[in-house]
């Protein structure tokens, strides 16, 4: 049950994030192999660096490809909406306001999604007892992909700039570990991602930020 259950998520959070990259590709213009590679990147890159860091080589997207699969056909189904819909998300505002909130669920989602999944693989490589550990291949499973995606489209990584995004993952890794030992490990999992997501959607509505050292006295103005 508990190994039906990780899977699920994997193939939740890579369909999430698949989705998310594709979407930021379609908006800086690349072309089907771009949004593709964006994509497989997002969905993907995360577990990868995570399997590095912990020597489980070669890594899973190479042992099992069905998640490439998965990211490569989620990103072929949204570039063929996009493309056929032509949605002028460039000229009108409030298709550019929903394509960016549709973007921000959907990374969010993947966020949540492969923290716990982070977890549960450092666990199961016998790593339990190392909290720090833990979190810290939690949070690199959830934003790898992440910001291998910001780098290859030539942006800021999200994690860098974002409202609460790193910091949410922080704070839904540790939310995780302490409530393992209390419930079921699929209602620790939901809990977790739910918080991760919450904790998003709040930090886009009321621009929760961490502080910067150089400050912009003529930001805009919070919405």
């Amino acid at each position: 049950m508990e190994q039906t259950v990780i899977i699920a998520f994997e193939i939740i959070g890579t369909l999430a994030f698949a989705i998310s990259g594709a979407m930021v590709g379609i908006q800086r213009k690349m072309d089907l192999f771009g949004v593709w590679l964006l994509a497989v990147i997002t969905a993907v890159g995360g577990g990868m660096t995570r399997d590095v860091l912990l020597g489980n080589v070669p890594p899973v997207m190479f042992r099992s490809p069905v998640y490439v699969l998965v990211a490569s056909g989620t990103a072929l189904i949204v570039f063929a909406f996009m493309y056929f819909q032509r949605i002028p998300f460039r000229e009108n505002e409030r298709v550019r306001k929903v394509y960016a909130r549709v973007l921000s669920a959907f990374d969010s989602m993947g966020l949540g999604m492969f923290t716990v999944v982070g977890i549960n693989t450092a666990v199961n490589m016998g790593h339990g007892a190392n909290g720090f550990l833990l979190v810290t291949v939690g949070v690199i499973t959830g934003v790898g992909g992440g910001i291998l995606r910001d780098v290859l489209s030539a942006s800021t990584p999200v994690v860098l700039r974002k409202q609460v995004y790193a910091s949410a993952s922080i704070i839904g890794a540790v939310v995780y570990l302490l409530l393992r030992p209390m419930m079921a490990e699929f209602m620790a999992m939901m809990a977790a991602v739910a918080v991760i997501m919450i904790l998003r959607v709040l930090a886009e509505h009321y621009r929760w930020n961490l502080p910067v050292a150089d400050k912009d006295k003529k930001q805009e103005k919070p919405r």
